[in-house]
């Protein structure tokens, strides 16, 4: 074998690997949707630097690849050490590597067949691959869940969706009816088909009562698929807006799909938002009209709730108007499978904020809010105005509102100028807007890694520091 022969064959892999690399873990990120990180990813100029420019210079010249190749590695490697988000090498990753060796290889062995310049395709050669071993995989893990659950003879589910809220309806739910039955949840956000399939397959025990299932979607048809796989009993819709609008492009768009839940054919009962549209009956119940004189400051939330034409009053120590509406569908929910009001009232005094959602990390030397999982205009505008009344001075950390126009960002903008001394902005996707819009003093940072140090000397005791949504830094 020459050196030259050599020196193509090590440039292949090297090419290949690198290529590999940035590819999968932009495609982790947005749930191995390869649309999703042509059409709707928000640093396309990584794209440019990782794939588009080595893959020129490649085709150009194997050799000037060969002698770039050092100084390329190292700016992958320190484009990746600054990521928040870093590869999780699950099974999935380790075996597109496998692929993408495999496929490197056969091209490598083609070479006196072809010219080496289409071996730059090694790498779509190892997504496809990945694409045909997930299907078969995929299909293998759904009908061993399904056939879980048509065993599980006693087991009821329930499925929740919304647009806001769906993972604290949830965990406030699973805290309602934990004591009185056997119930599983779906850990963390998991809300997608293939999350859920293998919660189940892994998770779930053989004895459960009661599975509560959080649904997602980014397209149409998503909350469907999972309806048609878990065949639920009982749902929640909750609230229907624009999160997500940039997939949908419009609120009725995203209505249809959440609605897409009440297509079960076990369907017993649902409870819905009034935003779904939907008129109440025998097998539908609309909870967020029932509520009413809500109360809610730093130091707890109130509300009252008409139940079976009776008006109760409910406390809870939760932070946020919305969560009210988050309760109401839950203690309907509750009360409907068995659970008295004097039971739920009990329940809610010791329920707990559900983490990264206007969880209160500590109250000195800074009062500090982690509200990291709130991205909704709704939800946002409304643990701004919470903070409003604080004797002190206020700041926010946030990257504002991803993946919405451009509307729903300069509305949350007046609110921010009304509810706060500073706002640091962590996200350049929005930086521009921010940048115009915020009148009060602001901080646009380049790098979130720059935050730490940003708060350390930007902020002082007795300050209220709110983070609101929590964007990667690869948004």
């Amino acid at each position: 074998m020459s050196l030259e022969y050599t020196m193509l064959i090590i440039s292949i892999f090297a090419f290949s690997y690198v290529v590999a690399f940035y590819l999968i873990t932009a495609l982790q990120w947005y749930s191995y949707k390869i649309e999703r990180i042509l059409f709707h990813f928000s640093k396309p100029l990584w794209h440019v630097y990782f794939i588009l420019l080595p893959t020129l210079v490649f085709v150009y010249s194997y050799k000037i690849f060969l002698l770039l190749f050092i100084p390329y590695l190292f700016s992958l490697f320190f484009w990746y050490k600054k990521l928040d988000k870093k590869l999780v090498f699950t099974k999935k990753v380790k075996i597109f590597f496998i692929f993408t060796g495999i496929s490197a290889l056969l091209f490598s062995l083609s070479l006196n067949l072809i010219d080496y310049r289409i071996c730059v395709l090694a790498v779509l050669f190892a997504i496809i691959m990945l694409k045909i071993y997930s299907l078969f995989e995929a299909r293998y893990f759904y009908n061993k869940a399904k056939n879980k659950i048509k065993n599980m003879h006693n087991l009821k589910i329930i499925l929740i969706t919304a647009s806001y809220g769906k993972t604290s309806i949830k965990n406030f739910l699973f805290e309602l009816l934990n004591d009185n039955f056997k119930v599983y949840k779906t850990p963390r956000s998991v809300n997608t088909l293939v999350g859920i399939i293998q919660d189940v397959n892994t998770n779930l025990n053989d004895d459960s009562e009661f599975y509560i299932a959080e649904a997602g979607a980014r397209k149409e048809g998503d909350i469907l698929e999972i309806t048609n796989f878990l065949e639920p009993q009982f749902c929640i819709v909750g609230e229907i807006g624009t999160s997500h609008l940039e997939y949908f492009k419009t609120v009725e768009n995203i209505r249809k799909t959440k609605l897409e839940a009440l297509n079960s054919k076990r369907l017993i009962k649902a409870f819905l938002h009034s935003s779904t549209e939907k008129k109440e009956n025998d097998k539908q119940a609309i909870y967020d009209t029932r509520i009413k004189e809500v109360k809610a400051d730093l130091e707890g939330l109130s509300f009252k709730m008409a139940i079976d034409e009776n008006c109760h009053e409910f406390k809870a120590n939760l932070l946020g108007e919305f969560n009210a509406y988050n309760l109401g569908a839950c203690i309907l929910c509750a009360n409907y499978l068995g659970l008295s009001i004097d039971e739920i009232k009990t329940k809610l005094k010791n329920i707990k904020q559900v983490e990264h959602r206007l969880q209160i990390i500590s109250k000195e030397p800074k009062f500090i809010i982690d509200d990291g999982f709130n991205g909704n205009f709704n939800g946002m505008s409304k643990s701004y105005e919470l903070c409003k009344n604080y004797k002190g001075r206020r700041v926010l950390v946030s990257p504002g509102i991803i993946e919405v126009n451009d509307e729903e960002n300069i509305k949350l903008a007046k609110i921010i100028n009304e509810c706060f001394d500073l706002a640091i902005i962590t996200s350049h996707k929005n930086a521009k807007l921010f940048n115009k819009e915020l009148k009060i003093e602001k901080i646009i940072l380049k790098d979130k890694n720059e935050l730490i140090d940003t708060l350390a000397k930007m902020t002082k005791n007795k300050d209220l520091i709110l983070f609101s949504n929590d964007a990667p830094n690869f948004m």
